[in-house]
């Protein structure tokens, strides 16, 4: 009786080829993206830690218009709470409820004479009050 021998290892319908992550929901510019990096390097300096720092972007109520965005730098980082995206090599954290408001949105950095900062362009925002720190939805 003849016995067969494999040659190649079975791999039990388990994809074992590297995939992409998914895409981002966002879209970091690679000024703002600069900008984080700039920023997370003075703060692991200043507080003498090595700890990896995410942007975090979030939505939550309040304002004149009912919603706020917030940009923050943040060590945590919760796989059953969050989704993490890596952009122009930063880790971008987005909460599950804020994707819902956050998806297709823009975060910029400007440094102009007039303006310095990140502003956050959310196509689905349909109105935002006079001074731009909230929007509605």
């Amino acid at each position: 009786m003849a016995t067969a021998t494999m040659t190649e290892p079975m791999t039990l319908g388990v994809r074992t080829e590297p995939h992409d992550p998914p895409a981002a929901p966002v879209t970091l510019s690679e000024r703002a993206a600069a900008e984080v990096r700039r920023a997370i390097v003075d703060y692991q300096a200043s507080e003498t830690t090595t700890d990896t720092l995410y942007l975090r972007l979030r939505v939550q109520g309040g304002g004149c218009s009912g919603f706020q965005n917030k940009l923050d730098l943040d060590p945590t980082y919760n796989d059953k709470l969050d989704h993490l995206f890596e952009i122009h090599g930063v880790g971008v954290v987005i909460d599950k409820r804020s994707m819902l408001y956050l998806t297709g949105a823009t975060v910029e950095f400007h440094d102009d004479l007039n303006k310095r900062g990140f502003s956050i362009t959310n196509p689905q925002a349909k109105g935002s009050c006079g001074c731009g720190s909230s929007f509605s939805m």
